[in-house]
């Protein structure tokens, strides 16, 4: 599978992410994941719509979080992903977020997706290109929508 830190993507804590005791709200973290996700993707296929326009999609069909601390306003979030299993209709991915720069963990996510075709919504098998760009190595990247210097 992918080599771990192949793609992180680096977001800031918004003020409305945040709950009354001044931290990340719960299902936020799910937000997080989606983004990255939609990042990962578009770096190994060239996003999702790559996938709609040869009649596939797929959708979550688990999502297992784990809170190993929090995070607060302004806080930037490093989220490592990682291709962890490719399936016949299925892949997992896993996911850490760390504080930028400390590397304290926040949060590890599993994520599974189901491929299923674009009109029916009927499972379907990973296609063989889809699994070779998802298990294909690439040069490390680091997507900065947190606006920091990285140099």
């Amino acid at each position: 599978m992918q080599n771990k830190n192949e793609f992180s993507l680096l977001v800031r804590v918004r003020y409305g992410e945040c709950d009354a005791q001044q931290v990340v709200f719960n299902a936020r973290y799910a937000d997080y994941v989606d983004l990255a996700l939609t990042e990962y993707m578009r770096h190994k296929i060239g996003g999702f719509q790559t996938l709609l326009a040869q009649g596939l999609d797929n959708q979550v069909v688990n999502l297992n979080m784990d809170f190993r601390s929090s995070a607060r306003f302004d806080d930037v979030l490093e989220i490592e992903v990682q291709v962890l299993h490719l399936g016949n209709t299925s892949y997992r991915c896993g996911l850490t977020m760390r504080q930028y720069g400390t590397k304290q963990v926040v949060v590890e996510a599993q994520i599974t997706y189901v491929m299923v075709d674009s009109t029916h919504f009927q499972k379907t098998p990973l296609s063989p290109w889809f699994k070779e760009q998802l298990s294909v190595p690439s040069a490390p990247v680091i997507i900065n929508q947190a606006a920091i210097d990285l140099y």
